[in-house]
């Protein structure tokens, strides 16, 4: 085994600074935890004042010579650290379940899929085009031109720590950006291995640096310091208003990508057996821990008892156990707090007069486990109704009309994504121009791809994670205009 990879699986996490691995300067640590289990497996090194301040640094110095490197060898490069870690799927894969709890195919997949995000940034960094404005007068010419914004800080959250970190590492180096990111700290070692793969392939020196530690005193440290010209948040609603603000005060530019409450229309004149298995799926893939998991089904009153049994049934055969269990379907919770806010949730519906159909409690005695868990007839006042659980919690209600499904759909502030099912083209043709969502998927579930917008409205945030939207960010936009004699 060698060095990198003992050091991962014993979780031995420390900081990136200018292409070396190094404690924090006063060699702080904080505990990792393993949710299938509730005990510590590792540490990481916990990022001081002086350590932000050494890694700000390295990237202002390094973003002059990035910036003026090809995109085509930012690509070779970012191609070829893509085909590191897939060369480590299963290691990463691990680390990730050991980590965040989540099952190892589903960890798996992640890795395929942040290697997936990293080669398609590497191949649109290429296409960063301007244009040319035609000219009022002969003897000028207008260009518009693109130009890396500068150093950024990168914000992203423990639920997919792996892609949410190659999403925007990504996007941020193919334009010609310079990177300080902090990854969560609950799931640091995949992050780690992402980085390790990027120096390995001939990264510079400071081009991508890594901290770890108490996210309020890092993101007010970063955020005010005058290097750091963008920030990119994924988190909750609550968390992004403070990150939106301190940006704000110091006029840095922000893409937000914050909490949502999906809602998904389901018509009569689907398959109803169909569409509530393949709901139930999504809705407890990683134990509902998705900022895009779907959560209140409103569903045609027709349909609604076949639609609310088969799903329920669905719900109840899932297999709960660790991450690392091959028979496992669903695992545990991140943390503790999620499992104290969904017995928190259920129990203020069931006393509101919301009927249990599946689930409802946690999960033994050690770890974070809680059942998938269905809850009907759900009262609009009750706050599972309206916060966001992030957690694995159906709402199913009935509707009758068009507009009523819709009133639902946008009722609340939040506005991330939205699913539908029906057949017919009047149907989908009124909600997709109705529902007030950043996404919205018609008779299908998947939304999260590299080559296409990722964000939100309202609550959910602004700016875009994904497609050519997400590159621009990172990017300023110049007017060079040159008028001869």
């Amino acid at each position: 085994m060698s060095e990198e990879i003992a050091a991962l699986a014993e979780h031995d996490v420390k900081l990136l600074i200018e292409n070396n691995w190094v404690d924090a300067s006063d060699r702080a640590t904080y505990a990792i935890m393993n949710p299938a289990t509730g005990e510590s497996i590792g540490k990481a090194a916990k990022a001081g004042e002086k350590d932000l301040a050494l890694a700000v640094e390295a990237a202002g110095r390094a973003f002059p010579k990035w910036r003026e490197t090809s995109p085509y060898d930012r690509s070779k490069l970012m191609r070829r650290a893509a085909e590191l870690i897939r060369s480590r799927t299963r290691a990463i894969a691990r680390a990730i379940t050991l980590e965040q709890g989540k099952p190892l195919g589903e960890a798996m997949a992640e890795v395929n899929v942040a290697c997936d995000t990293i080669e398609w940034f590497a191949e649109e960094g290429r296409r960063t085009y301007g244009r040319i404005v035609p000219s009022r007068d002969f003897r000028t010419q207008q260009a518009v031109i693109k130009e890396p914004v500068g150093p950024v800080a990168l914000f992203t959250p423990w639920n997919f720590p792996l892609n949410q970190a190659a999403r925007k590492i990504a996007a941020a180096m193919c334009a010609g950006c310079t990177i300080v990111a902090k990854p969560a700290e609950e799931a640091p070692s995949c992050v780690v291995e992402l980085a390790r793969a990027f120096v390995e392939s001939g990264l510079p020196a400071g081009v991508l640096n890594l901290v770890f530690g108490s996210p309020a005193q890092i993101s007010e440290y970063l955020i005010a310091h005058p290097a750091i010209r963008k920030i990119s948040f994924t988190g909750s609603t609550a968390v992004g208003r403070k990150i939106a603000s301190l940006a704000g005060h110091h006029m840095k530019r922000v893409t937000m990508e914050l909490g949502g409450h999906a809602p998904v229309l389901v018509f009569d004149d689907v398959d109803v057996d169909a569409v509530a298995t393949e709901m139930a799926q999504a809705k407890f893939r990683n134990a509902g821990q998705i900022c895009v998991s779907p959560t209140r089904f409103v569903v045609q009153r027709s349909v609604y008892e076949p639609f609310v049994e088969r799903f329920a049934q669905f719900a109840s055969s899932i297999t709960v156990g660790a991450g690392l269990d091959e028979s496992t379907v669903m695992g545990p919770m991140a943390n503790q707090r999620r499992v104290d806010a969904m017995e928190a949730l259920v129990k203020d519906a069931l006393d509101q007069g919301a009927s249990l159909r599946a689930g409802g409690k946690r999960r033994g005695n050690r770890g974070y486990y809680f059942e998938p868990t269905v809850l009907t007839d759900v009262p609009l006042g009750a706050r599972a109704m309206n916060e966001e659980p992030f957690g694995p919690l159906a709402l199913i209600r009935p509707f009758d009309t068009i507009d009523e499904a819709i009133d639902e759909a946008n009722r609340l502030p939040y506005g991330l994504a939205s699913f539908a099912y029906s057949r017919s083209s009047a149907t989908i043709s009124k909600i997709s121009s109705r529902v007030e969502s950043g996404m919205i998927s018609v008779n299908a579930n998947l939304l999260a791809l590299p080559e296409v917008p990722f964000g939100g409205v309202k609550d959910s945030g602004y700016g875009s994670e994904g497609g050519s939207e997400a590159v621009d960010a990172y990017m300023v936009t110049k007017l060079v205009k040159i008028t001869n004699g």
